[in-house]
């Protein structure tokens, strides 16, 4: 049964009332890509978007899935790059006009590419952010301490008007929290990227939530928070 959520619009006129598919501020299992459809066109000025993707475990064979980590991610239900292709189509149809895309990758995707999960929907890709996490990982030969942020827009590509916080570095350093998650993501650098392009009481989207950061991060910054994830939120 679809449940319905009432707040105030945020874009563009603040005394209209909409409805969202699933509630807002909340845990929510849920599929994404069910979320998507039933979201209204151009509804959302962000989506942060933290795909499953299978590409980094298949590559890199550390033989160290069966343990503690690795077990537990490896565990979570993968995305094909059809299934990653789909949630973007679902993503820039929600995207209000100039909206964003912040996507999380790894370097092993970020080296390889994923032009073809935005440029072929109307996004394009605007700025990177490297996140340290001040913790080394995997690697054959450099060892991991970062992940990157891919931020994409939504035409008309545009940063004045749009964009308002330029205290932001292009290196974040900032501890992986302890959500009890695989791979939680920084809530402090979420919470300034959401102060930077969204207004207080927009709605920010997140139909892969994981550990639930982005929930975290929204509060944080007096926005509302929509999203899902196929697994129980709150195990």
């Amino acid at each position: 049964m679809t449940v319905f959520a009432t707040t105030r619009e945020p874009r563009p006129d603040r005394h209209t009332v909409r409805e969202w598919p699933l509630p807002l501020n909340q845990r929510n299992q849920h599929d994404g890509l069910d979320l998507l459809t039933a979201l209204e066109p151009a509804s959302v000025p962000l989506c942060i978007f933290d795909p499953q993707y299978r590409g980094i475990l298949d590559k890199m064979q550390y033989g160290n899935e069966g343990v503690s980590r690795g077990r537990a991610r490896s565990a979570l239900p993968q995305m094909s790059e059809e299934t990653i292709a789909e949630f973007i189509t679902g993503i820039e149809a929600a995207l209000i006009p100039s909206g964003h895309l912040f996507l999380w990758v790894d370097k092993y995707h970020l080296c390889t590419g994923v032009g073809s999960w935005v440029n072929e929907w109307g996004l394009e890709v605007v700025d990177l952010i490297t996140w340290n996490k001040g913790r080394m990982g995997m690697g054959y030969r450099t060892r991991r301490t970062g992940e990157y942020l891919l931020i994409a827009q939504k035409s008309p590509k545009r940063a004045k008007g749009v964009w308002q916080r330029h205290d932001i570095p292009d290196v974040w350093t900032e501890p992986a929290p302890r959500l009890g998650a695989v791979h939680p993501k920084p809530v402090q650098l979420q919470t300034a990227l959401i102060e930077a392009v969204t207004d207080p009481g927009d709605v920010v989207l997140d139909p892969a939530a994981g550990s639930y950061s982005v929930l975290t991060a929204a509060c944080q910054a007096g926005r509302w928070f929509l999203g899902c994830d196929v697994v129980d939120g709150l195990q």
